[in-house]
């Protein structure tokens, strides 16, 4: 009878170890014994189909596994471009910034740079129609800067990358929409009758983007800030500036003088 309790209480052990066991097992990892090239694949064949959080973690693994190969910084860079196509922006920048600081001669640089820049450029930056309703001030255009930051890098350190010559057209389209940003700026302290901060503005998008299209209007404001401040000799030198720069503007006489509308209505 007791023997009989023994075996009982024995397989009821086993029983639990097994059940416990299965319990904390988990998940099976099917990539646990891939070859690096074919999680590569794998990761590539999921990016294709637009699963870029599991075409995430298979780069990820891969850079594990394949430490110190080309393979690995490959699988860095397409693992940034995922996170950003996922809309991990600031996870994407910092895998970027890595790999940009720790393969400074690596060949896939050129790509990093220009996938940098991408992740950080924005696309609406020049719709600024958008911008009526909102505190101009307030915006933050950092992240265009950086986009350019890392353009001017590629174009200068890699000028017959396949990226270099859309890079270059990037970098132009950021600095016109930089500069009537802070023409918009600018205007927004004008019509509040904030002469001093509309003038900084506009000396800044003067001094900065001086061969941009917004150039000349900046010369206006900064013309008409100066006469409403009553600074006779900075709005007289302003406005030899702007003859100067743009004779045919039809602002470039017309200071002092009561205008039939504002001119911000037909920019």
């Amino acid at each position: 009878m007791r023997s009989t309790s023994l075996r009982g209480l024995r397989a009821a052990l086993v029983t639990a170890t097994v059940v416990l066991a299965a319990c904390g097992a988990g998940p099976r990892d099917e990539s646990a014994n891939w070859s690096p090239e074919k999680l590569y694949s794998e990761a590539k064949d999921e990016a294709s189909a637009g699963a870029y959080d599991k075409a995430a973690k298979l780069y990820e693994r891969l850079e594990g596994r394949a430490a110190g190969t080309p393979l690995a910084q490959q699988a860095q860079i397409e693992r940034a471009y995922v996170l950003w196509r996922s809309g991990e922006k600031a996870e994407s920048l910092s895998v970027l910034e890595r790999f940009i600081k720790l393969n400074p001669s690596s060949p896939g640089l050129d790509y990093a740079l220009y996938l940098q820049g991408l992740v950080n450029f924005n696309d609406n930056l020049g719709i600024l129609g958008k911008f009526a309703a909102q505190d101009l001030s307030e915006r933050d255009q950092q992240a265009a800067r950086d986009s350019y930051q890392s353009f001017k890098q590629l174009v200068e350190q890699f000028p017959r990358s396949i990226y270099a010559e859309d890079a270059q057209v990037r970098m132009n389209y950021i600095v016109n929409s930089l500069a009537a940003y802070e023409v918009h700026v600018a205007r927004y302290y004008f019509r509040r009758g904030a002469y001093v901060a509309a003038a900084n503005r506009a000396q800044q998008a003067v001094q900065e983007f001086q061969y941009s299209p917004s150039a000349e209007e900046a010369l206006v404001i900064l013309t008409r800030s100066y006469e409403r401040l009553g600074l006779v000799e900075l709005r007289d030198d302003a406005q030899r500036v702007l003859e100067k720069n743009f004779p045919n503007s039809p602002y470039a006489a017309d200071v002092g003088r009561p205008a039939d509308k504002p001119w911000w209505k037909v920019w």
